[in-house]
Order: structure tokens, then C-alpha cells, then sequence
């Protein structure tokens, strides 16, 4: 199991594949499995590599709370480890704040892929998509702000397996409390400083990272690009995972053309 250390914190990754690497940057309390649609797209041309962010799945958690200035440093130390100087950086949620201030701070980001995140935290509540990993019910409910009532309706085993993969790997509530403050506290600044080409998808229905947020963040990134998925909610990686993987695979490959 290979594991990178950061100021004492063990941090779990795992890689898959070869070529550049794209590593996946995950959201506030939710372990590996939310990269499960995306890892598998990805990996065979290019490097696949997901991480857990310190606090959920099989890396460390210490006290909070934590800051997206400490999680990049996380970032830099996973990615040091794994013997790769620049990488196609995939946020989500709050690993979208994580990625961007990673471009905009560090030499690593090859370029951008943000998915339901914003330039900031402000105004951003995570609390509805929270559970305690040992509350199947709570768990169960928590997922309506992130999937759309549609799809929990038509794919009950997608949803019944996204609660036993969270059983196993989310952030308990004072690990997710902590990952959530870094939300918060995040702003970016001039957006004009991350120069490398960008994307950014949204769930069109996002009730918890509006859908504005995102298209703001595009348009103020000099390489923006965006795109949203009409009737999904925050998990659009998994309610629209064939879309979202068409895209991010033919964004990949528009940098190698270039």
C-alpha cells in the first residue's frame, strides 16, 4: 500500500496505468470510490493516481481543522512520492479549491479538470451531503442533494453500493467537520494567475455547489472551459459518468494534439 507522508500524516494513494498522469483530487468527506467512473476511463494511456484526502479512507486523520493551503501540501508530498513532477490535476468539490490553488501555488498542475466547485467556499454549505459512515440510513439520505431524485429511483443497486463503499471509506463527522472548515476559509483571489488550460464541469441541478459558481470560475480563468449536465446534482460524476468521462478524456487528449 504506498503511502506519502506530509508533516507527519500518512496519506494513502494508489496509480494505475501508464503515460501522464492524472491525479484525482477528491471532495470533502467522500473516500476513493468517488473516483471509481473516472479512475477507470483514464487508466491505460494515461497514469491514473488517486488519493485520499488526510481525514477519509485509509489515510491518517489528525485533529483539525484543516486548510486547502495544508492539503495542497498533501498533494505535493503524494505526488513527490509517486516520482511525478507535473499532473493533470481533477478536483472535485473541495479538492476543485485544492487543485486550483495547487496551479496557482506550485509548478505541478499540467493543467485543470474542475468538477462542482467554485473559485470559493463562501456561501458553501458541504453539511447536507454528510453522514456518519455507521448511519446506512443517514448515509441513504444524504445522498439526495447528490444524486437526482430520478436516478436514485431508476439505479437502486448504484445507490445501495454507494452506501456500502461509504460504510468503509467516507470521513467520520469530526474528520468530515474538519476537511469541510477548508471549504470555508477558501477564497482564490485573481483567477488570472492559473494560466493553464482548464475545465470545468457542473451537475446542472447542484444544490450545494451552484451551478453559477462554476460558470463564474470558467469564465474568469484566462483557459476556462465549461461545461454543465442538465437535471444532475453534485455527484454528476457518477449520475452523468459516460458525459463527464467523454469530456475529461477528450480534454486530456486535446492537450496531447497540442
Amino acid at each position: 500500500m504506498p503511502t506519502a507522508v506530509a508533516d507527519g500524516v500518512e496519506l494513502y494513494y494508489d496509480s494505475e496505468g501508464d503515460g501522464e498522469t492524472v491525479a484525482f483530487v477528491g471532495d470533502a468527506g467522500y473516500g476513493a470510490w468517488q473516483w471509481g467512473w473516472q479512475h477507470a476511463a483514464v487508466a491505460g494511456r494515461y497514469e491514473s493516481l488517486v488519493t485520499d484526502l488526510r481525514g477519509a479512507g485509509r489515510s491518517d486523520a489528525p485533529a483539525g481543522p484543516y486548510s486547502v493551503a495544508t492539503l495542497v501540501s498533501d498533494l505535493v508530498a503524494v505526488l513527490a512520492d509517486a516520482n511525478v513532477r507535473k499532473a493533470h490535476l481533477v478536483g472535485f468539490g473541495l479538492g476543485g479549491l485544492v487543485a486550483l490553488e495547487a496551479a496557482r501555488t506550485t509548478n505541478r498542475a499540467r493543467s485543470l479538470t474542475l468538477v462542482g466547485t467554485a473559485a470559493s467556499g463562501d456561501g458553501i454549505d458541504p453539511d447536507p451531503l454528510s453522514a456518519a459512515p455507521d448511519d446506512p440510513a443517514a448515509l441513504r439520505e444524504s445522498l439526495a442533494p447528490a444524486l437526482s431524485e430520478e436516478f436514485r429511483a431508476e439505479q437502486p443497486d448504484v445507490v445501495e453500493q454507494l452506501v456500502s463503499w461509504r460504510k468503509r471509506e467516507d470521513a467520520d463527522p469530526e474528520a468530515w467537520a474538519a476537511q469541510a472548515a477548508a471549504v470555508a476559509d477558501y477564497d482564490a483571489g485573481p483567477l488570472y494567475e492559473v494560466t493553464v488550460p482548464t475545465l470545468v464541469l457542473h451537475g446542472g441541478d447542484d444544490p450545494v455547489w451552484p451551478v453559477e459558481g462554476g460558470r463564474a470560475l470558467a469564465e474568469g480563468l484566462p483557459r476556462g472551459e465549461f461545461e454543465s449536465f442538465a437535471g444532475a446534482r453534485h455527484l454528476v460524476t457518477v449520475e452523468r459518468s459516460r458525459l463527464v468521462n467523454d469530456a475529461l478524456v477528450s480534454f486530456l487528449e486535446s492537450l496531447d494534439d497540442d
